[in-house]
């Protein structure tokens, strides 16, 4: 299986997070800085973000990240415009994740459903419903057990993808 992980993270934890899932499926991993992905060449595109403001990171947002110490974060560019600039859809499939204060996310607000509605309007399959990680702050760190949750999240994707592509090779 072929599979990429794209992130943003403001504080470290969602890069963390990429990384394990990244480990996992054996994939290429990338920040929303790197030039995008060849899709024709992928079977999973997992992407993910820190839950800013009850949803995906704005302008706004990365830069009071910045102001209270985030690194590595270019507020001009984030998952939103990375999203716009992907192409359309050719039967890719696709899972999202973020991070976020251990809270309903009602109450919170989830960065990884903005995710997955964006990519379903450009035509993507979702493998799975998207997926919380949690930090105990909002610069964190992790809750314990958070990696090794994003590993075992990874396997089930990573598993699901492989069922699909089995039945899509049987059904030939």
């Amino acid at each position: 299986m072929r599979a990429t992980v794209v992130c943003e993270s403001a504080f470290g934890n969602t890069r963390k997070i990429a990384e394990a899932i990244a480990e996992a499926l054996d994939a290429e991993l990338l920040s929303v800085e790197d030039s995008l992905p060849d899709l024709d060449a992928l079977d999973l595109l997992v992407v993910g973000a820190p839950t800013h403001v009850h949803g995906l990171p704005s302008e706004r947002s990365r830069k009071a990240a910045v102001e209270q110490g985030g690194t590595g974060v270019d507020p001009a560019r984030g998952i939103r415009d990375w999203l716009t600039e992907l192409p359309p859809a050719n039967g890719q499939l696709v899972a999202a994740f973020d991070t976020r204060f251990e809270k309903p996310a009602w109450l919170t607000g989830s960065a990884a459903k903005g995710i997955v509605k964006r990519l379903r309007r450009q035509g993507f399959e979702v493998a799975a419903a998207p997926e919380s990680f949690y930090v105990l702050g909002g610069e964190g760190p992790l809750k314990d057990g958070e990696l090794e949750r994003a590993r075992e999240w990874a396997a089930g994707l990573r598993d699901q993808v492989e069922d699909v592509e089995r039945l899509a090779v049987g059904s030939h």
